[in-house]
């Protein structure tokens, strides 16, 4: 397990690029049959995937989290953005397709993950955070997630938002967990951007053709500083940071956060004239 200090936004400013994505920056995911992990101070957040080509993969357990089994004290949120693949939480099966959801709750032993068809594996994208309580495990498929449409082409940003954990349709003790689909010409995600003090967010970009990236866009509003990211790789932004990107193509990313608020209109809005 990779641990991640962050920064604070004073000794942020000073930072080089080499820093700032050896703070921000995971970039060790999809490793086909291994479970790769990172842990952020920020809010003691964990970052996973489980890519499983030639056997079962099981989540580890890790001297850092000081733990008998994964989620003695966690909820766990996990997005499938691969072949069909199957989590098993203890004895429980739950298949999931590409872009499929699933919640497990605290106090569950054992979770099992396995793909469908090795040669199109499950790509299992894994978030992680304290709990409080134990909620009940939930399976939310792409179609039954909250679907929103924002953005217009004129703007490049036209896209689809999809929730498929949140309050309203599952119970989780602070995760919320989604992923929005940029529309061909469009680039720009979360502009006019905002920040949440009260929760930060994990953002991994995905469904990104090869040799494109994404401008990751951070910082307070007086002081923009970007992170150049590929498919597959992991921006984790303070409660303090703006959150927004521009790509040389269209692109997927799924949100994750975590914090002491759940609500979506919480937010803190800024202006484009503000930005530096």
């Amino acid at each position: 397990m990779e641990l991640r200090v962050s920064a604070d936004n004073i000794r942020y400013k000073r930072m080089t690029s080499d820093e700032l994505r050896t703070s921000y920056l995971v970039d060790n995911l999809y490793t086909p049959d291994e479970v790769p992990m990172t842990y952020s101070d920020i809010d003691r957040g964990v970052i996973a995937s489980a890519v499983p080509v030639s056997k079962v993969l099981t989540l580890p357990i890790h001297k850092e989290l000081v733990c008998d089994y994964f989620t003695q004290r966690r909820e766990v949120g996990v997005l499938n953005i691969g072949g069909a693949g199957t989590i098993t939480v203890n004895d429980t099966a739950y298949n999931l397709a590409f872009e499929d959801a699933l919640y497990i709750g605290r106090g569950n032993e054992e979770i099992t993950f396995e793909s469908s068809d090795a040669t199109n594996p499950a790509k299992f994208y894994i978030v992680s955070y304290p709990a409080h309580t134990s909620y009940p495990t939930k399976l939310v498929t792409k179609d039954m997630a909250n679907k929103i449409e924002m953005g217009s082409l004129e703007t490049a940003n036209k896209r689809v938002i999809y929730q498929p954990i949140r309050p309203g349709i599952v119970e989780s003790c602070q995760i919320v967990m989604g992923f929005t689909c940029l529309s061909e010409g469009s680039v720009w995600n979360t502009m006019p951007p905002h920040t949440h003090r009260r929760r930060s967010e994990y953002y991994m970009y995905y469904n990104l053709p090869t040799d494109n990236v994404v401008f990751h866009m951070m910082g307070e509003a007086d002081n923009i500083r970007p992170l150049i990211m590929k498919t597959g790789e992991v921006a984790l932004s303070p409660s303090w940071s703006i959150h927004s990107g521009a790509g040389t193509s269209a692109y997927t990313f799924c949100w994750s956060m975590g914090g002491e608020n759940q609500e979506f209109t919480d937010m803190d809005h800024l202006s484009i004239g503000e930005l530096k």
